[in-house]
């Protein structure tokens, strides 16, 4: 527990048997059978020591950097516990409500973290001018896990300034459709961008994501990490899903969930009680709901996990966080929702 937050909290602790999940970000129907076949194919290979070199050419060609901007590890996980040894920051700040594991990894590794809260009255929308000058590390989402919100790359930019680091999780930047506000590949000194594949592709079980950033922060993230972090398996996954027929699918599958999205706050917005606040661009939204945590509970007898908000440094009680399904499971959900409601 940090300040009353419990920072290790996360959705798959929500998910029962025989409960439709909402409560875990990962896109349903996945992984693809052409993704299965790859990874199936690499499991001969596993009597030798994993070998990284074509993974990472094939995520810096898909992502138009150099092969020695790019650092391959065990899920994006991993990348927030490489940041907190590998750079000793004076003033390390998090932008939240966020994603709790940055935090978490941070204050593990002996950090005093500040927090920047994003208010709900404002859209959870970055106000660039209310990170403190002083702070040296700055990590923010984007889009934001929870709010779903998508902070603009100019917003994002005014952050860097000399002598800072700027990590931006972009653990759900594929599921927006264009990333039209991704920073990989930006010029910007002291940028660390954090890419996942776990949501896209239903690779949580895997552990496979991977940083860009400067060669210098590179170097001094892969100082801190160990031998063979990333095994045979995850590095085919990862060389699979940067094909041009992966990012075509990826981009299909955005296009999806926007659709879906839309369907689902349309339903969410015929119920009385049930706030949203800012504009929702990730596989998931955030609603505001008088008695959250007795609503949850009654979902979860109804057959339905959504994930609780008050884990999230700047939420409390009232909120629960939904993941984007295809439209009947949506209608199943909010039915259920309008009724317990009542």
């Amino acid at each position: 527990m940090a300040d009353g937050f419990d920072l290790d909290h996360h959705g798959d602790v929500e998910v029962g048997d025989g409960l439709v999940d909402l409560a875990v970000n990962v896109r349903t129907g996945t992984p693809p059978g052409w993704l299965l076949e790859a990874i199936s194919a690499s499991l001969t290979d596993l009597a030798a020591y994993p070998r990284h070199d074509e993974a990472v050419a094939a995520v810096a060609q898909r992502h138009g950097v150099a092969a020695d901007q790019v650092l391959l590890t065990a899920g994006a996980a991993e990348a927030f516990v490489l940041i907190a040894r590998a750079f000793r920051p004076r003033r390390p700040v998090v932008v939240h409500p966020q994603f709790t594991e940055p935090e978490a990894a941070l204050r593990s590794a002996g950090h005093l973290v500040d927090r920047v809260i994003l208010r709900p009255e404002d859209g959870f929308v970055l106000d660039p001018s209310a990170v403190p000058a002083d702070a040296d590390l700055v990590v923010i989402g984007n889009p934001t896990n929870p709010t779903s919100v998508l902070h603009r790359a100019d917003d994002l930019r005014e952050l860097a300034r000399p002598g800072r680091i700027l990590v931006v999780d972009e653990a759900f930047m594929d599921a927006v459709p264009g990333e039209p506000e991704s920073l990989v590949g930006a010029t910007i000194p002291g940028l660390v961008v954090i890419r996942s594949l776990t949501k896209t592709w239903g690779l949580a079980g895997l552990r496979i994501g991977y940083v860009i950033g400067g060669a210098n922060l590179i170097e001094q993230l892969a100082a801190v990490q160990p031998h063979w972090p990333v095994s045979t398996p995850a590095l085919a996954a990862a060389i699979a899903c940067s094909n041009e027929r992966a990012i075509a699918e990826a981009t299909r599958a955005a296009g999806d969930i926007d659709r879906q999205r839309a369907h689902l706050l349309d339903g969410l917005g015929r119920l009385n009680g049930v706030a949203t606040y800012g504009v929702a661009r990730a596989p998931f939204v955030l609603v505001r709901i008088p008695g959250a945590a007795e609503v949850r509970e009654s979902l979860r007898a109804q057959g339905f996990a959504v994930r609780r908000g008050d884990t999230f440094p700047g939420l409390g009680a009232d909120w629960l966080r939904i993941a984007v399904r295809h439209e009947d499971v949506t209608d199943g959900f909010v039915k259920v929702l309008s009724d317990l409601l009542k």
